[in-house]
């Protein structure tokens, strides 16, 4: 792609490069978390709107359906009229979805909070890479891009934990509430640091590409949460996916013939991009299937309180916060191809590892494993990213940050719904009747269902680590 001199030769930018970092890097973390930190706080927030627990679980799932939905538009936009501006006005509108999320009014006003605050979340989660790849020199790029996937990783992690702490002390309004001081301090910041826009194309945004794209994410995400509840096998949830496909058809052909269109696809010709982001989308699934798994598995069967299951499950996001900036760095020396298959390497065994643990297995195994996922994901990350962003054009940033986005928060989902499915069914069959949560009398039935989820996870793990292998020789081979 080239270095871009805009910013590069801006001493004052360069000057506070750290600091715009630190800025983006703090919202990404606030965004990140509040798609997983809600759920420990459901059945709290079940008893006291006084409505069924399925129902209210929608505040989760509102939250990913409009972020997966905007995330292309408001990469597009943010190429076009600028990516500073998009990610001031998304710091805007969270704070504002987050104030409003904190009120105990109704389970309706708390949904309509959770829209504006995914709004928010979608403009600056489809904005901060190409940011900060607009800014860092590439010696560095790797470095910053990797910090940035530390906040991800953090939020999307961390939110069982902190969440948990919020709880034990404070009402649920306050997991939304902790976004504000801290989303004001970094407008405050930003205000003084982040620059003006240069690099726009003011192209002309292809509505009909975004809504066909909106209403096939909305058609699939809803197939899959309702699915759920009443069958993968009822006529309404395949009318959904079957308006979701027809949606995504319509898509692909009105970008092939659109004037500006919304996704230009020969941007996936580009096999490093491909490679890294199916890759990204394959291990934010692995990672989730742990982060449904592993609670039920200290918790219920392992009879720990919920804090001490936090603090183990802390390990991993801590681990990768400390290595991420570090396999940048390294990154930025001798190139990104090694570390993303030493990093999937150590997350296979650590899944392979998952696959063993039975009853009786000791915590300080699985705290071992839990180390070893944060490792992992913390050699892999940064590399990956550097390659996604530092493999497209100047004009494609906004773009590839957007899809970047998206498919983590499409693993996310894939992840949580893929998880829990294969948990309950592979119980079910093992017990020979439909069962849909923990069996306390029974704790065995769970081990097998868990057991079988990281069987899942390291196939998933496997080809990953295959794809990312045959994308580095293949590009020895070119050199």
């Amino acid at each position: 792609m080239g270095d871009i001199p805009n910013y590069l030769n801006n001493k004052n930018v360069q000057k506070h490069r750290w600091l715009i970092l630190t800025g983006v890097g703090m919202f990404t973390f606030m965004a990140t978390l509040d798609g997983s930190i809600v759920n420990i706080a459901l059945p709290v927030m079940s008893r006291d709107l006084k409505v069924p627990l399925n129902q209210v679980e929608w505040v989760v799932s509102i939250y990913l359906i409009v972020i997966c939905a905007l995330l292309l538009l408001f990469g597009k936009i943010g190429d076009s009229f600028g990516k500073i501006k998009v990610f001031r006005w998304g710091t805007g509108l969270f704070i504002v979805g987050s104030l409003l999320c904190g009120f105990n009014n109704s389970l309706e006003f708390l949904l309509f909070a959770r829209l504006v605050q995914a709004v928010g979340a979608s403009m600056t989660m489809s904005t901060n890479n190409g940011i900060i790849t607009e800014i860092f020199p590439v010696q560095e790029r790797g470095k910053a891009l990797g910090t940035i996937g530390s906040f991800v990783s953090l939020g999307s992690i961390a939110g069982p934990g902190i969440g948990g702490i919020i709880l034990s002390h404070l009402p649920w309004g306050y997991i939304f509430w902790i976004n504000v001081p801290v989303g004001i301090l970094t407008m405050i910041l930003g205000h003084y640091v982040l620059p003006k826009d240069l690099s726009m194309t003011r192209a002309k945004i292809d509505l009909w590409g975004f809504l066909t794209f909106a209403l096939g994410i909305v058609g699939l995400f809803l197939g899959i949460f309702l699915g759920q509840e009443i069958g993968f096998g009822n006529l309404l949830i395949l009318s959904m996916w079957g308006l979701s496909i027809l949606s995504f058809i319509a898509f692909y052909h009105i970008e092939q013939h659109a004037a500006k269109p919304l996704l230009t696809f020969k941007i996936f010709k580009n096999k490093n991009f491909s490679v890294s982001l199916t890759t990204a989308f394959l291990i934010f699934v692995v990672n989730f299937f742990f982060n449904v798994v592993s609670p039920f598995y200290l918790q219920n069967a392992r009879g720990l309180e919920p804090k001490y299951a936090g603090y183990i499950l802390m390990i991993f996001p801590i681990i990768q916060v400390v290595v991420a900036p570090l396999a940048g760095s390294i990154s930025d020396r001798i190139g990104p191809n090694l570390l993303t298959v030493l990093g999937l390497s150590v997350i296979l065994i650590a899944q392979i590892g998952n696959a063993l643990m039975n009853l009786y297995s000791p915590l300080w195994m699985m705290m071992i494993l839990v180390g070893m996922l944060g490792l992992g994901n913390g050699i892999f990350q940064a590399p990956n990213n550097t390659i996604v962003m530092s493999t497209v054009d100047k004009q494609d940033l906004g773009i590839a940050g957007g899809l970047n986005a998206l498919a983590r928060n499409l693993g996310m989902v894939v992840g949580i719904s893929l998880a829990t499915t294969v948990l309950f069914s592979a119980m079910s069959q093992r017990a020979g009747q439909r069962i849909t949560t923990y069996v306390a009398s029974q704790p065995e039935l769970f081990i097998y269902g868990m057991q079988v989820v990281f069987i899942f996870a390291t196939v998933i793990c496997a080809i990953a680590l295959i794809l990312t292998i045959v994308r580095w020789v293949k590009s020895q081979r070119q050199s």
